[in-house]
């Protein structure tokens, strides 16, 4: 899934114009980007939290050559599932597993998208 299909997933939920649905999902993207930006938490109940976790210094080693080399510190965003999120993704009866034929969508990726003229 990609964001044009957010916004066309807005649009076929609400009836409001596309327009007004990529702006209302970059709000909420940009909020998060900011909110994130200041370290903090953010918390979807029944889908997860975003946070963001600082990694320290560390020596690391460069593949090419295998010299070492100083990594520096740096924060990094971190998702962590809720509850209800990990029981759909297990729940074996929830039909939603990926097709074999293309295991990186799911098979009701096409009932969204709109054919292809």
């Amino acid at each position: 899934m990609i964001k044009l299909d957010i916004i066309n997933e807005v649009v076929n939920r609400t009836g409001i114009t596309k327009t007004k649905a990529e702006m209302a999902v970059e709000t909420v993207f940009e909020s998060m980007k900011r909110a994130l930006g200041r370290s903090e938490r953010i918390e979807l109940r029944g889908f997860g939290s975003f946070r963001v976790r600082e990694r320290g210094a560390r020596r690391g080693r460069n593949p090419k050559t295998g010299d070492p080399v100083s990594i520096p510190a740096k924060r990094v965003p971190y998702f962590k599932p809720g509850k209800e999120l990990k029981e759909l993704i297990n729940d074996e009866n929830s039909g939603s597993h990926a097709s074999a034929t293309n295991p990186s969508r799911s098979i009701s990726d096409d009932t969204h998208r709109p054919p292809i003229l």
